[in-house]
């Protein structure tokens, strides 16, 4: 029953998130581009204000998943090295604390344009 009820809340989660961008498109005349981007800053500053964790507590991976996720996770990449390393950190945290879903968004779209043959329409 546990695992249904965390099953419900990520999905609620980013499904609200999913449901949000859509509007967003529909409704303004943001392009989708500035619309992942707002995502990825809005990540950044929820965690900053200490607003996201709480969020990412009780969503899980309805929260870690989508874009927020990604900005919440350069963050505290960013503040756990700028901590333990100075001023390098700012440069260097972010991408470590990400490595692992870049690397695996990199070597998946690789693997994938070997089996199919991407072609332009």
């Amino acid at each position: 029953m546990e695992l249904l009820i965390s099953c419900l809340k990520a999905f609620l989660a980013g499904g609200f998130l999913c449901c949000l961008g859509q509007i967003l498109i529909d409704k303004t005349a943001l392009t989708p581009a500035r619309i992942l981007t707002s995502y990825v800053v809005a990540g950044v500053l929820l965690g900053a204000l200490g607003v996201y964790d709480p969020f990412l507590d009780w969503a899980g991976a309805g929260a870690s998943v989508p874009l927020l996720g990604f900005g919440n996770l350069l963050a505290r990449g960013v503040r756990e090295a700028v901590a333990e390393h100075g001023l390098i950190g700012a440069f260097t945290g972010g991408l470590t604390a990400a490595a692992a879903g870049i690397t695996a968004a990199v070597l998946g779209g690789a693997l994938i344009s070997v089996i199919f043959k991407p072609r332009e329409k």
